[in-house]
């Protein structure tokens, strides 16, 4: 407590002393603009830039500044971009010289593969100039296609696939039609991107002007620069800082694109002495129609996801629910504007909206959804949002079933923001078979207001009305955020009412309470210290307490993050934590956690090693107090690169756990496996084993063969089988074969 009153004390210090720091990046400093120009005749793409005579109508862009490792610093290597556009796409030329290019390090060669462990270059396009939202083009030498969307400056994303709710601030899992080549030279590599305008969205105006950034990285050196002088906290979807690119004459393109899939389903499930094999066939469409140039129809019929990767198994050990990320390509596209949400500092706590309530039941099982459609974009410089889905009456399991949301947000200056988001969910009687499910609404008003140049406060207010519920069905949350190159200032307060109940929305705590939640971390970058790059040394805090005032939940958190430039990383940590159990709880088979509160300490320590290596480890270990009792859990990572096209990764995490009312052990191991043959041809796996429920093994297999924008063949094969005889003793199995193509009707 007596840190925490130091911390308090010292912070108002802290924050005067920073604001009159002078960095690069700072608002005083020029916008770097460049013009785009027009040509008649559009470069060939091959990846070769140097001799295209289409790239030299214009002026390249040269000069590229360093977050990391020498902030503010020049490149280490000159970068060349050539912008220059037809009347149907934009093209971006780049040159990544390099004076070693026999160094160039290639880590993947799958379709949105991170960018951070590889040399890669990206860019993001700021269409309406608005400094919040934006689209990502990426690539590496391999020519990976590698795209996102950012609402919020990517606020509320981790840019993992699809961690963040409904999309958060950074949407990696957003595919869009356009195409990039890629080429190594004795000068270094090049790539070459042809960005059609019916890809993304802009105003209707004729002449434009875009925000416009871009990023290369040379991973031997853990070198990261921007043509934008950018302080080291701001990652790419910093848009507000972003350039500017002028000279634009864009097009108003009439696009209407239909993508039809057909696909066969061979289900084997082998129950003691009955055997069976059940076969299927269907056919569905997806469409998207450009409305306006800012605004975009979605269209769904026989909506069908076969081909999307199975969930990865999670461990639970307390009383909460689980958060699993939303992997459906329908919903993933404008995801972030219909995130009203708060984050814990591990995961997803509150989401109003959560999409896998859609198609997905209550056990899991998967309910199938006729159809709907999404109108999204912008309105008179309004971000607007409405989703409309039905699903299929399941007899015993589920009615048929509407979920709606409408979402209206309007982008004010400097990173601010105002919007209003209602959802609705009405189910139809499916008659005496399945019980009828109460009906359910929510509204909310969410806001970001961002003060200077570091910091932010923002929060949301919602209600639910359910009917069958007759207490407060309220919650609210404000979120004070301060960030400069050196402090990360975070606090929080939640309320969340007894029957507060988004059933199109995402509770990890189904109960009231109240948390208060804090963050104090200081970066310093010490000169010529045994190679380390960065110290971040930090405390957080988070508290739950019921309205009656018990304490159900705190956690004290003290750390240092110990980064070398070499990209090797170690965190040394101590955990305090509180656990308030008002009702006794099954953790494990028949150990159950009495009622009562639990005061423990933990040890923790994290390893990383250079992630870009062929063979890379990331560990993290705690050992401490656990429900009266202890607990060991070793977390392990090992991944192994044999080249750019074969990739290998090993989760292993054990929990071994010594309590009163009894022990166990907890294993989950998961195998990644991944071959690309091209950077549209692929074979993945997925191999999990857990003991947590049964004994089981699963596999998931996944042969790709793609084409635009995430469409083409699939052939992906789903196996659950007892650990004793994996994959011989199988539970049930599936085979699918699934082919999609996309049509562009107008051209």
């Amino acid at each position: 407590m007596r840190l925490f009153v130091y911390l308090l004390a010292f912070l108002p210090v802290a924050v005067t002393a920073n604001a009159q720091y002078s960095m690069p990046g700072a608002p005083d400093e020029p916008v770097p603009t460049s013009a785009a120009v027009h040509t008649e005749v559009a470069p060939v793409l091959d990846g070769l830039v140097i001799g295209d005579p289409a790239y030299s109508q214009t002026l390249p862009i040269s000069q590229f500044w360093q977050t990391t490792p020498q902030e503010g610093q020049p490149a280490s290597e000159r970068t060349e971009v050539y912008l220059i556009y037809t009347d149907r796409a934009l093209y971006v030329g780049v040159i990544c010289y390099d004076r070693e290019p026999e160094a160039i390090i290639v880590s993947d060669t799958r379709r949105d593969a991170p960018l951070d462990e590889t040399d890669s270059f990206q860019m993001i396009l700021d269409t309406f100039l608005d400094g919040q939202n934006g689209f990502v083009f990426g690539t590496n030498p391999a020519g990976i296609e590698y795209d996102a969307q950012v609402t919020k400056e990517g606020q509320g994303g981790f840019g993992a696939r699809q961690q963040a709710g409904s999309g958060g601030g950074f949407n990696i899992n957003w595919d869009g039609s356009w195409d990039v080549q890629t080429s190594i030279t004795d000068e270094g590599w090049s790539a070459e991107f042809e960005i059609p305008f019916r890809t993304i969205r802009f105003p209707a105006s004729r002449q434009q002007t875009w925000g416009i950034n871009f990023q290369r990285n040379i991973h031997r050196r853990n070198e990261r620069a921007f043509w934008t002088r950018m302080p080291r906290q701001h990652q790419l979807s910093r848009v507000s800082q972003a350039g500017r690119v002028s000279g634009l004459t864009v097009p108003q393109p009439r696009n209407l694109q239909v993508v039809p899939y057909t696909l066969g389903q061979v289900t084997r499930t082998f129950e003691p002495g009955d055997r069976q094999v059940e076969t299927s066939g269907d056919l569905g469409l997806d469409l998207k129609y450009s409305v306006t140039p800012s605004l975009t129809l979605d269209a769904s019929y026989n909506t069908d996801f076969a081909q999307v990767e199975v969930d990865e198994q999670q461990v639970n050990l307390d009383r909460f629910n689980l958060f699993f990320p939303e992997k459906r390509p329908f919903f993933l596209e404008n995801a972030g504007l219909f995130s009203i949400g708060v984050s814990e500092f591990s995961g997803q706590e509150v989401e109003l909206f959560f999409s896998r309530r859609i198609g997905i039941g209550p056990s899991g099982e998967v309910i199938p959804i006729l159809g709907g459609t999404r109108l999204s974009g912008q309105m008179a410089g309004v971000n607007v949002g409405l989703l409309t889905m039905q699903t299929r009456e399941v007899q015993g399991a589920a009615a048929g079933t509407n979920f709606s949301v409408a979402r209206i947000r309007k982008d004010l200056a400097n990173r601010s923001a105002v919007g209003v988001m209602a959802t609705s969910r009405l189910h139809r009687d499916a008659g005496d078979a399945t019980p009828l499910e109460e009906d359910n609404q929510a509204a909310a008003v969410d806001g970001r207001w961002g003060i200077g140049e570091f910091a932010t406060i923002s929060g949301f207010v919602a209600r639910t009305f359910s009917p069958h519920l007759g207490g407060a069905e309220h919650a609210y949350n404000i979120n004070a955020d301060y960030v400069s190159n050196v402090w990360r200032i975070n606090g929080t307060f939640t309320e969340v009412a007894e029957d507060f109940n988004p059933e199109i929305g995402f509770l990890r705590r189904s109960n009231e309470y109240r948390k208060i939640t804090g963050l104090v971390l200081y970066a310093w970058r010490p000169e010529n210290s045994l190679g380390l790059l960065e110290l971040r040394p930090h405390v957080s805090y988070q508290g739950y307490w019921d309205f009656a005032g018990f304490q159900e939940g705190g956690r004290w958190h003290i750390d240092n993050h110990w980064e070398w430039k070499s990209g090797f990383e170690v965190h040394t940590g101590i955990n305090l934590t509180r656990e308030g159990v008002q009702e006794d709880f099954e953790i494990s088979g028949k150990v159950r956690i009495p009622a009562g509160t639990y005061d423990h300490r933990e040890a923790q320590l994290v390893l990383i090693t250079n992630q870009g290596r062929k063979i890379s480890i990331s560990s993290r270990a705690v050992l401490g107090g656990f429900f009266g009792g202890t607990r060991r859990n070793v977390s392990t990572t090992l991944r192994i690169r044999a080249n750019e096209a074969l990739t290998t990764e090993l989760d292993w995490s054990h929990n071994d756990v010594r309590l009163p009312g009894g022990d166990f052990v907890i294993n989950l191991v998961q195998t990644r496996i991944s071959y690309s043959f091209t950077p549209r041809l692929y074979v993945q796996g997925l191999f999990q084993y857990s003991n947590s429920i049964g004994d089981l093994w699963s596999a998931n297999l996944r042969l790709g063969w793609l084409q635009t924008a995430n469409t083409g063949l699939f052939v992906v094969l789903n196996d659950v089988s007892e650990s004793s005889q994996p994959f011989h003793n199988s539970l049930g199995r599936t085979i699918t074969v699934k082919y999609s193509r996309l049509l562009n009707v107008l051209r």
